[in-house]
């Protein structure tokens, strides 16, 4: 296998983005479908929903708990907000994936878990998503992922997956103690994406982005201020966003990485290394892709 590859802005630049042509609309740009959020953590589907459309999605649609459907909507007014049936314990009931699969199939990347609470309804609701959906690519966070350890991922989504897990996600999904997985995170990583046949993104003070085919990338540009709450949210909302734009799995993992830490970074050195919040890291993604991007043409 390849030596990890450090994540810098030439290779970035080596790694351009799809960019829609002049004449192209929001369609073009793709749609991405949020499922997320519960009784108690709502934000989490905004925090990611938002970061769909700062990393430059075209269209956004949230699907969350009924009960806090509306205040989402009213809070997120650029997207379509869809309001679910909800379990005694306050998460989204696995019985809405019947509605929920026709919408997958009209969106090109769908999210799913930031916000999610109930951990046996997560996984019916996430294995009955993946056995019924048809075209998008898939980004699974938190609870989302964590049942996959036990889970057989249907052929046709091979390769078109990223999962986004901390280290204790990671320690859940294979099954292992969390020493293991920050004795050696690149194994643990590796060891995950073959299993799953998925990008798989290791979050942590340095973070490891790793291909089905063993390709593997490194970060470590963030600084500590990264790890507060809701954080991991905006970082699997970008991904989504790229997805949805047509960047491939292990692009939009290794660009949203750095978009994701270099926001930090930017925050960081405007207002100090604590203290700043998730909401705030994306209002700063724009800029930084256009730094990255190509020229603007001349009118």
């Amino acid at each position: 296998m390849t030596d990890p590859v450090r994540i810098t802005p030439d290779l970035l630049r080596r790694m351009p983005l799809p960019q829609p042509d002049g004449d192209g609309d929001k369609e073009q740009r793709g749609r991405v479908l949020v499922v997320g959020g519960s009784v108690e953590v709502p934000g989490g589907a905004l925090l990611a929903g938002i970061g769909a459309l700062r990393a430059g999605a075209g269209k956004l649609q949230i699907a969350t708990v009924r009960s806090a459907s509306v205040a989402l909507g009213l809070a997120v007014p650029e997207a379509l907000v869809s309001g679910l049936p909800e379990t005694p314990a306050g998460g989204i009931d696995p019985a809405s994936v019947e509605a929920l699969v026709p919408r997958v199939g009209r969106c090109d990347a769908v999210l799913v878990g930031p916000g999610m609470t109930d951990p046996p309804a997560v996984a019916a609701l996430t294995t009955a998503l993946l056995a019924g959906a048809e075209g998008p690519a898939f980004v699974l966070d938190a609870e989302a992922l964590v049942c996959l350890g036990s889970q057989a991922i249907p052929a046709r989504h091979a390769g078109r997956i990223v999962v986004t897990p901390h280290s204790g996600e990671m320690a859940a999904l294979l099954g292992i103690e969390r020493d293991a997985v920050t004795a050696d995170p690149l194994s643990a990583a590796r060891r995950a994406a073959a299993d799953l046949r998925a990008v798989v993104a290791l979050k942590g003070g340095c973070t490891w982005i790793v291909s089905p085919e063993g390709e593997a990338w490194t970060y470590d540009g963030g600084r500590v201020g990264l790890a507060t709450s809701g954080s991991g949210d905006t970082l699997a909302g970008i991904v989504a966003g790229l997805l949805a734009r047509g960047a491939t799995p292990g692009q939009a993992a290794v660009w949203a990485v750095f978009l994701h830490g270099e926001a930090g970074n930017r925050l960081t050195r405007r207002m100090g290394p604590l203290g700043f919040l998730a909401r705030e890291l994306l209002a700063e993604i724009p800029a930084i892709m256009a730094a990255l991007g190509p020229a603007e043409p001349e009118a």
